[in-house]
């Protein structure tokens, strides 16, 4: 693909500023449209099963409108048909006006040759028809999600169930202790929506076209990677996407953005606050240390004596930069920072801020910070945590 000459040369910290304020980090957020507008903006909210502080999609707007009920989350997502859970960059909560525009992603499900698990002869229909007369179900009602303790052996009515999910014929209606809430698509989803009318290439080009406006400014391969499409689907419509070719100081690479994202400069007042690994804003790493100068990898997976920042190491945004990490626990209504990374004396604040609020958030009356990567920064941190906790 050749790329068009950019109508604009941006410099490394205007990108990072566009980055942010696309992601709801700069500037005063719209806290009318709450969570469900928070949403919309981002076009995809990973989940995660990890929970230390909360589940990643708590964290997620919580990041942006400081300490909102997570009540409040949950019912923004799930009531009233306005949102559904399906692949895009992970497993996603997805704005339900979206469904029309995966059903590229479905066709593809449909028509794969081979899958992990077998589909027993009969499962299919079966789930079916009970989500037809006993619905909405969990897995565990429709007959049992394993058949043994081993976490991939799944019974024959899990494999149905999840087959039926991805073809679109089932749909995710609600999480109930991390179980997924099962009905069927014809009754989730609004009538309007409910088809898969559009073909692969208008679907491909919405959904790239979200993903600049949700970015701000990205490369070719940042575009792709915020719903997992392949670098050749996203050459094949971002002509027609809407998205302008930009140039980044030092990104070394052509970069496509959002034109409304270049009509004002990028003002406002920045978050402080902890960020979930999961976050769309540091989800890619590659991006991260291109925007950040930060190099962020989540160890909850890696062996305990190889992790070096912690099990679920949260980065700090202060001032429009990542200037530090905390890895928490929850021991009654004490936050436990077990391991806390610092960018320096000039970070303390910050930090400190950011585990106050969360504390207060979560419940939490006090914060007790374990290790510290710069020893003489442990009493300056403590002694501003306990101002601002009082």
């Amino acid at each position: 693909m050749t790329t068009p000459r950019p109508i604009a040369d941006l410099t490394a910290d205007e990108a990072r500023r566009i980055a942010l304020r696309a992601q709801g980090f700069l500037g005063a957020p719209d806290r009318r449209s709450g969570v469900r507008g928070i949403l919309r903006h981002l076009g995809a909210i990973q989940l995660d099963t990890i929970s230390v502080l909360a589940r990643s999609h708590e964290l997620v707007p919580y990041a942006r409108l400081g300490a909102v009920g997570r009540k409040t989350v949950e019912d923004a997502y799930w009531q009233d048909a306005h949102s559904f859970e399906y692949w895009s960059h992970a497993a996603c909560i997805l704005p339900i006006e979206e469904w029309p525009h995966f059903a590229f992603r479905r066709r593809a499900y449909r028509n794969r040759p081979h899958w992990n698990h077998e589909l027993p002869d009969g499962a299919y229909d079966q789930v079916i028809k009970q989500l037809r007369s006993e619905g909405p179900l969990t897995a565990t009602e429709l007959g049992g999600a394993k058949r043994t303790s081993d976490w991939w052996d799944w019974s024959g009515s899990k494999v149905a169930v999840e087959r039926a999910l991805m073809y679109g014929e089932v749909v995710c209606v609600e999480r109930r202790g991390w179980k997924r809430l099962y009905d069927l698509a014809e009754r989730a989803v609004p009538e309007e929506l409910l088809h898969d009318e559009l073909d692969d290439t208008e679907c491909l080009r919405r959904l790239v076209s979200l993903a600049g406006r949700s970015l701000g400014v990205g490369t070719r391969a940042d575009i792709a990677d915020y719903h997992r499409l392949k670098g050749e689907q996203v050459d094949a419509v971002i002509a027609d996407s809407g998205l302008v070719p930009v140039s980044v100081e030092g990104w070394g690479k052509p970069a496509w953005a959002d034109p409304a994202a270049l009509e004002t400069t990028p003002r406002g007042r920045h978050r402080t606050t902890l960020l979930s690994p999961f976050d769309s804003l540091i989800w890619e790493r590659a991006r991260t240390e291109r925007i950040f100068g930060f190099t962020h990898r989540l160890e909850a997976y890696v062996p305990k004596q190889k992790r070096v920042y912690g099990y679920f190491a949260m980065p700090v945004l202060a001032g429009g930069h990542l200037v530090g990490r905390v890895d928490p626990a929850r021991e009654g209504r004490t936050l436990v920072a077990k391991q806390v990374t610092l960018d320096g004396p000039k970070a303390v604040p910050a930090v400190a801020q950011a585990l106050a609020e969360a504390a207060t958030w979560v419940d939490c009356t006090n914060v007790r910070v374990e290790r510290v990567d710069a020893p003489e920064l442990r009493e300056p941190l403590a002694k501003e945590l306990a101002r601002l906790l009082g």
